[in-house]
Order: structure tokens, then C-alpha cells, then sequence
């Protein structure tokens, strides 16, 4: 839960929509040395089937559930991983202001499970660098939590968010049932 000196609101404003290089946010790193990267991590964090870890960190023998489109994959490479709240996104609403650690820290967030999630790479295509006012998971028994997670990792950063998004937010969680939502602020 949110403390009470803690302001969870996310922040409306109007957001800055150019300069965004996928290079400007170092990802896939290996942050604890092991041999697996980032990618790798959540992988083998969400596996629904344990996957057997080769030399370069290579996985084989595993089973995913990705919740964008209520699909099983039994290989690595029909999954992404897909960072909830895109990288183009997290630039507009506040990350061109960051530096470049602050944005590594963002693309390899293995702190909190909701900002990076492994899903069908056909699901992560069609969704690419949209928000919840352009794109919802076409599984529809996962939208609720989609929404909640993505704000909370908006609130996580302290990322803004444009009108459009407020009104389809607000619109699409009239919907779902309210929960509590904990949120570790990483800045």
C-alpha cells in the first residue's frame, strides 16, 4: 500500500513527444553478473514450466503463459518480454528528462514484476508502443490487471499521463473491480 505522505495520483500533463531512440534506454543487461540478462531473468522468474539453462544463458524445455492473449508458448522464442509501460511511452511522460543510469534502471526493472512481463511475441507486436488508450490486451480477463499494473508503474516512476489516456483510464476501470495496489517508489 501507499504510504500516506505518499502521493499515488498520476499526474496529468501534456506529453513531450520527440527524441525518442530505443538507444537511449540500456536494456537487457546482465545487472547480477550470472550469465542470464535481464531478458532471461523474467523468463525464468515466469515460467510455468521450469526451463533448463544452457551455457550463454540458453533455455530450453519451458513453458510460458502470456496473459496479453491467453496463449502458452513452449519456446523462448515465440515470447517477448515487453516492458508494460513501453519505452516510448515512459520517454514522453517524463523519462527525456532522466539520465541515461535512471533509464537503464527503467528497462531493466526486475524489482518490481509488473514493469517488465513475458508475452506472445505476436501479442507485443500488435501492442508495440501503445497505451491503454490505443491498445488493450485482446484477452479480456486480463485487462483489469493490465490497467492496474500499468499505473502502477507509471506511479512507480512518477510518469505523467495526457488527457486521452486519463479518459480512457478512467473509462476502462469503471469496469473492473477495485483492489489495493502496493507501489515501491524507484524515484
Amino acid at each position: 500500500m501507499i504510504g500516506p505522505q505518499q502521493d499515488a495520483r498520476l499526474s496529468s500533463a501534456r506529453q513531450q513527444c520527440t527524441g525518442y531512440e530505443r538507444s537511449q534506454f540500456k536494456h537487457w543487461i546482465d545487472a547480477d553478473k550470472n550469465g542470464c540478462n535481464t531478458r532471461a531473468e523474467v523468463l525464468l522468474a515466469e515460467a510455468v514450466t521450469a526451463p533448463a539453462v544452457g551455457p550463454n544463458c540458453v533455455l530450453t524445455g519451458e513453458t510460458w503463459y502470456s496473459p496479453y492473449d491467453d496463449q502458452y508458448l513452449d519456446s523462448a522464442k515465440k515470447g517477448d518480454v515487453d516492458h508494460l509501460v513501453p519505452l516510448a511511452e515512459v520517454w514522453d511522460s517524463g523519462a527525456s528528462a532522466w539520465t541515461p543510469k535512471e533509464r537503464e534502471a527503467y528497462a531493466n526493472d526486475l524489482d518490481d514484476p509488473r514493469a517488465l512481463i513475458a508475452v506472445s511475441a505476436a501479442s507485443n507486436r500488435s501492442k508495440a508502443d501503445k497505451d491503454p488508450s490505443t491498445w488493450m490486451p485482446p484477452y479480456a480477463g486480463y485487462r483489469c490487471q493490465y490497467l492496474t499494473d500499468w499505473i502502477a508503474s507509471k506511479t512507480r516512476y512518477r510518469l505523467t499521463v495526457d488527457s486521452t489516456q486519463q479518459a480512457a483510464l478512467t473509462e476502462s476501470l469503471a469496469h473492473c473491480p477495485d483492489q489495493p495496489v502496493t507501489i515501491t517508489f524507484a524515484r
